[in-house]
């Protein structure tokens, strides 16, 4: 595996609310790693902090060997931010805001991979239709298939499964299964769903409080897999209390 991803005493804070804590932080290609913790541990804005959304207060963040900070537009170019469904434009339609995404990631047109994620995802009937006319799940498809425009390969994806009918999730996770198989992506997604932790991610990383308070390997995730008494829920909760 490929280094992707390194983050390095990352800091930051809104006034006087410091938000993340020195958190380290690095992931290479073929990588799923889970970010868990309770609300408000930082989650989001670890994610919005390597995107360059959230400011730094200190830290360096290195994406497929650009620096965020000298770089911004190459560095930038190697991610796929899933986009919040509030934050859609409502007055285009999908086909339109894919359009306008796939221009600013320099492509000709929708890629056809998009759009076959599309039609496994049910949102093609709709993709002509106004997003303001769209239900949240929609909206959820949407924002996932702009993320994954052009195959950045690391992918950010902030509790991506919420509002997903039960297929779509399926075919979504089946769909980051085989990037990460492939070595041609890395994953960092926020969740709180522990089984999809649990199941599909390579490492955990519990972050709370802005800090990283623990961190499953592998092989520690593949134990609680072959022996169900030995939980991500259970493992969490005895770090809770560490």
């Amino acid at each position: 595996m490929t280094g992707l991803l390194r983050a390095a005493a990352l800091h930051v804070a809104y006034g006087d609310v410091r938000v993340l804590d020195g958190i380290d932080l690095a992931i290479a290609r073929g990588e799923f790693v889970a970010l868990i913790g309770p609300n408000g541990a930082g989650k989001t804005t670890l994610l919005h902090a390597i995107a360059g959304i959230a400011p730094l207060c200190d830290g360096d963040i290195d994406i497929d060997g650009h620096d965020l900070a000298n770089s911004p537009r190459a560095a930038k170019q190697a991610i796929g931010l899933a986009i919040d469904p509030p934050s859609l434009p409502a007055l285009l339609t999908g086909r339109e805001c894919l359009a306008l995404f796939a221009g600013a990631r320099g492509l000709p047109a929708i890629p056809a991979a998009t759009l076959t994620l599309g039609e496994t995802f049910s949102l093609t009937p709709v993709l002509d239709r106004r997003i303001d006319s769209y239900s949240l799940g929609m909206r959820q498809k949407l924002g996932i298939l702009l993320g994954l425009l052009g195959e950045p390969p690391l992918l950010l994806l902030d509790e991506p499964f919420n509002g997903l009918d039960p297929r779509s999730a399926l075919a979504f996770k089946s769909h980051l299964a085989a990037l990460v198989a492939r070595g041609d992506a890395g994953v960092l997604l926020a969740t709180h769903s522990l089984d999809v932790a649990e199941r599909h991610a390579t490492r955990v990383v519990l972050l709370m409080d802005g800090r990283v308070r623990h961190t499953w390997n592998a092989a520690e995730l593949v134990a609680m897999r072959q022996h169900p008494e030995r939980s991500l829920e259970d493992a969490m909760a005895e770090a809770y209390e560490g």
